[in-house]
């Protein structure tokens, strides 16, 4: 028999609904799925036991206080607006409880909260991007990494955002369930079992600026719709109608990025698509990329994202809901 693991959430005033909402559904529905509804215990805690404000407004009431909760199997800590000023209290329960968890959750903001407790030290951790840079700031004794969707180091994990709570849940019940109980868990939810934590947060074009002259700019797009062409930095240059070198200096300057590492991060993420979207072989799909041979684009894939283009559609295919 599957051992009953107590899942709590601790909840405070202006907490971000879906930080919780989407985890939780996670786990409730894979109690469905392996048809035990004991399998997860969910419980949901606040500082005295009293109802909060969710910062949309919703009111959550909760299952008791937190000096009432034993230590869980899992904690997962929600983000929110709240988490700028938050209870010492709470503070405290994080730092005596927490330790005591045989894993500890973050998402989005709520990496905070397990900074503040002195738990992320020494960690490799990620938090929504609009936030990463704050964290780092205010505790350098943290590795914080922008562009990941979640972070697992030991047992601690930390996601980016809401949807990333999701995948990062997922990615704990098919840890503790095996694959198929976590597809099946994904197709009730309607959403996809395919983003590897190390998918960044953004795609290509969001991850890095806009160039600020129009001919770079235009480069960038065209580089986009025209991935089997000869993207090499001469010929770019050439399109831009500057020097290679001239073209390549400000390329970097206005991008915050190589040509060619701009190239290899749009031709990946085509690649990544084609293989979630649809059917065509791997010979057709790092043709279209601009790979020019299948092992070419085996060699990329493994590189970045560690897994071949075959092993990455068999993890990461799309489903059909059910």
């Amino acid at each position: 028999m599957t051992p009953r693991r107590t899942v709590l959430f601790p909840l405070f005033e202006e907490v971000q609904s879906l930080d919780v909402t989407g985890p939780l559904e996670v786990f409730d529905r894979a109690c469905f799925v392996a048809g035990d509804p004991d399998l997860y215990e969910l419980r949901t805690a606040t500082v005295d036991g009293e109802p909060v404000r969710t910062s949309s407004g919703l009111r959550l009431m909760p299952d008791m206080a937190l000096h009432d909760a034993e230590a869980p199997h899992a904690l997962v800590v929600p983000g929110g607006t709240g988490t700028r000023a938050p209870d010492p209290r709470l503070v405290d329960w994080l730092r005596e409880t927490a330790p005591r968890a045989e894993r500890i959750v973050s998402v989005c903001t709520g990496a905070f909260l397990l900074a503040a407790a002195g738990l992320l030290d020494g960690r490799r951790v990620t938090t929504h991007w609009a936030h990463c840079a704050d964290l780092a700031e205010r505790y350098p004794a943290i590795r914080v990494e922008p562009e990941p969707i979640y972070v697992r180091d030991g047992n601690i994990a930390t996601a980016a955002g809401v949807t990333a709570g999701i995948d990062l849940a997922l990615a704990l019940v098919e840890e503790d369930l095996g694959r198929e109980p976590a597809l099946a868990v994904a197709r009730r939810l309607v959403v996809f079992l395919r983003r590897p934590g190390n998918q960044t947060q953004f795609s290509a074009q969001l991850a890095v600026q806009a160039a600020r002259r129009a001919p770079l700019r235009d480069i960038q797009h065209w580089v986009v719709e025209n991935l089997e062409a000869d993207l090499s930095v001469d010929a770019l240059a050439d399109r831009a109608g500057l020097s290679p070198r001239h073209f390549a200096r400000a390329f970097h300057s206005e991008v915050g990025m190589t040509p060619g590492r701009y190239v290899d991060r749009v031709r990946l993420e085509a690649a990544r698509r084609l293989l979630e979207d649809t059917a065509d072989g791997v010979e057709s799909v790092a043709r279209a990329c601009g790979y020019g041979t299948p092992e070419a684009m085996r060699r990329a894939f493994v590189r970045a994202l560690g897994a071949s283009p075959a092993e990455y559609r068999r993890r990461f295919r799309p489903l059909t809901p059910a």
